[in-house]
């Protein structure tokens, strides 16, 4: 079970190298301790266009946010992490998940997107299909978001 408080991200467009990556979305979800919804944010660039736009904020209850969250808690606290930091979208997908919370940090990608380099850790089949199952829990939790 999740902690109270947490705090989560998703990126897509995390490949970088010479330059900095050039983020397509950028989704971030707040849960504070004693709130009873989960407060949403996101910035989405439309095809063609040159920055992030942001949209309005949105939350999503508690009961509609639970199972999910759980399922990705659980899912984030046993996937790898690239090693070192940035070096290698070892996922394969091109987007980053970050959770910090009291228990756990967990971070794919660096906060600069990723490099040309090679990890030392890499993640087998079934923990690329866990990463991916993270990205679709959290792209369902922003859709779920009113």
């Amino acid at each position: 079970m999740p902690p109270a408080e947490y705090f989560l991200s998703l990126q897509h467009g995390i490949k970088g190298g010479f330059a900095p990556p050039t983020p397509n979305a950028v989704y971030t979800l707040t849960q504070v301790a004693g709130q009873s919804s989960l407060a949403i944010t996101a910035a989405v660039r439309e095809s063609g266009t040159p920055s992030l736009q942001e949209a309005a904020p949105k939350s999503l209850g508690d009961g509609d946010a639970s199972a999910l969250v759980d399922e990705l808690y659980g899912i984030l606290k046993t996937i790898p992490m690239e090693d070192p930091k940035g070096s290698e979208d070892i996922y394969g997908l091109d987007t980053s998940i970050m959770w910090g919370s009291e228990d756990l940090e967990w971070m794919n990608g660096g906060p600069q997107g990723c490099g040309s380099g090679t990890s030392m850790v890499q993640p087998t089949d079934e923990d690329k299909a866990k990463f991916k199952r993270a990205v679709e829990i959290v792209e369902e939790l922003v859709k779920k978001a009113a």
